[in-house]
Parts: structure tokens; C-alpha cells; sequence
């Protein structure tokens, strides 16, 4: 339930993303997949492609087998901190409409609480620059490996 709340998926998708997070080995098939969330092919096959789509896993073969099997994403932190950081963006982009509303429209409202409104939004923008430098960190440790 908390990747269906938190990266807004549905939730056949959070528990599949949840089954590949937990795998013991390198990734499943889609069989597998399949048999372990005990949902229909289809069912499995949108999900897959949502998770697929929005980066949070991946797909690889093997040498000499035409299967397709699954994982997180390597790059699957990253790709929630992205996410998260947008989601921060949004709402700091909203924060500044309403303050800019009140500013000119109820000025009475945004003196009663504008300092509430400022320190709210310095949370917001420190937390922001916060995913902003890992984020960094991760680029530049992806680079070494590249």
C-alpha cells in the first residue's frame, strides 16, 4: 500500500513492484511473475508495462532464451527520488499561486498567515535542493560505472 500511495501506482503495480524489490534472484519471468501474484497474464502484462514505462523496473534476456525477465531498475532509487523532487516542485509551484492569490485578493489572510506560509515553503524548498544534491551524487556515481 505504500508504493500504491507514494509513487501513485495501482495496486497490482505496487505489488509487483514490491515482488521484484524482494527477489532473491537477479529477476523473473513473466511466468513466474505471473504465478507469484496470482493475477491473470493480463492483468500482470499492463502492469509490467506501467512499471516498465515509468522506469521503476526493466526487462533483460539470456543468452539463448527468448523469455523476457524482470527487475527493479538499477537505477530504481534515482528514478523515486525524481519523482519525488517533482512532486515537491508542484507544490511549490502552488504554494506560490495561492500566496500570490491572497497578496492580491485577501490581504488579510495572507498577513494572518504569512509567516506559517514561508516557513512551510523553506521546508519545501530545502527539502527540494536536498533530493536535488543526492540526485547529483547519484549522476556522478553512475558516471564512474559507465
Amino acid at each position: 500500500m505504500y508504493f500504491e500511495k507514494t509513487l501513485q501506482l495501482t495496486p497490482l503495480a505496487a505489488r509487483l513492484y514490491g515482488l521484484l524489490m524482494l527477489c532473491p534472484k537477479s529477476g523473473h519471468s513473466f511466468e513466474e511473475i505471473v504465478e507469484l501474484s496470482q493475477s491473470s497474464k493480463s492483468s500482470v502484462s499492463v502492469n509490467l508495462n506501467l512499471l516498465l514505462n515509468n522506469g521503476s523496473i526493466e526487462y533483460f534476456t539470456k543468452p539463448g532464451e527468448r523469455k523476457r525477465f524482470f527487475r527493479l531498475s538499477k537505477n530504481y532509487l534515482k528514478v523515486s527520488l525524481e519523482k519525488y523532487k517533482n512532486q515537491l516542485s508542484e507544490e511549490l509551484k502552488i504554494l506560490q499561486k495561492v500566496k500570490d492569490f491572497n497578496v492580491q485578493y485577501n490581504k488579510e489572510k495572507h498577513e494572518k498567515h504569512k509567516a506559517f506560509a514561508k516557513m512551510y515553503t523553506e521546508y519545501l524548498e530545502t527539502h527540494y535542493q536536498n533530493l536535488e544534491r543526492t540526485i547529483n551524487k547519484m549522476n556522478q556515481i553512475e558516471r564512474k560505472f559507465i
